[in-house]
């Protein structure tokens, strides 16, 4: 069952059939400095595998942002592609957007949540994020690259 949050007239809602994945494609792919040139399919199997919360104006009618929270609903959660439209920023609602996430029923007794990001630690230490405490204990295997190479037709 989908969850929704509603602030003056915003939405958050994880109702997957509410989300405009062109909106969404078009910010990742032309503004993130994370995932630039992302492939609409990409985009769209991303956000199927995962729990998404939408960000809407409106009364609900328009997609301004997203969080996508990537989970075993266990232990563990991913924070990605999180996002407000460059028109709606400064009016708290990444912060907001972020809150809900934490309130989700099913994202509750977690040991661990991560996320990665380049210039929104204060937004993130706002609903808890701290620095990773042992930093010598993560890997990773990134191709930061993969998105702006040619792609087999």
């Amino acid at each position: 069952m989908a969850e929704a949050w509603r602030r003056g007239g915003y939405l958050v809602s994880t109702d997957p059939s509410k989300l405009d994945l062109h909106v969404v494609h078009r910010w990742l792919s032309e503004s993130s400095y994370w995932v630039p040139g992302i492939p609409f399919d990409v985009v769209r199997r991303g956000v199927e595998g995962s729990l998404n919360f939408g960000l809407y104006a409106e009364g609900g009618a328009r997609t301004i942002g997203l969080a996508r929270i990537i989970t075993d609903y266990a232990t563990f959660a991913y924070v990605c592609d999180v996002f407000v439209l460059d028109e709606f920023r400064g009016q708290g609602l990444g912060v907001w957007l972020m809150e809900c996430v934490a309130a989700h029923p099913r994202l509750q007794g977690f040991r661990r949540w991560m996320l990665g990001t380049k210039d929104a630690h204060t937004l993130y230490e706002k609903t808890g994020f701290k620095p990773v405490a042992n930093p010598d204990r993560w890997m990773e295997k990134a191709d930061v690259a993969i998105y702006r190479r040619p792609r087999d037709e």
